[in-house]
């Protein structure tokens, strides 16, 4: 059995697999470009949820300790 040897590559073949390494590395880029703008979306959504839910938070305490005071002034004055 005799094998055949693989061709070398021309300059031609290697010129096309560097436009083709090259495209793909700006289609990479244009999509870590993509979803860094959509993380920095959600890092303002959940900064914004953060926040919303700290003042949540804040209005319960604020409103049970309201009403405790309530109940122990008026338990005092009766």
């Amino acid at each position: 059995m005799t094998t055949t040897p693989k061709p070398e590559p021309t300059l031609t073949d290697v010129i096309q697999k560097l436009d083709k390494l090259a495209a793909d590395v700006e289609h990479l880029s244009s999509d870590v470009e993509h979803l860094s703008s959509e993380m920095k979306r959600f890092d303002e959504r959940f900064s914004d949820y953060r926040q919303a839910t700290q003042w949540v938070v804040q209005l319960a305490f604020t409103l049970i300790a309201s009403a405790t005071i309530t109940v122990i002034i008026t338990s005092v004055l009766k």
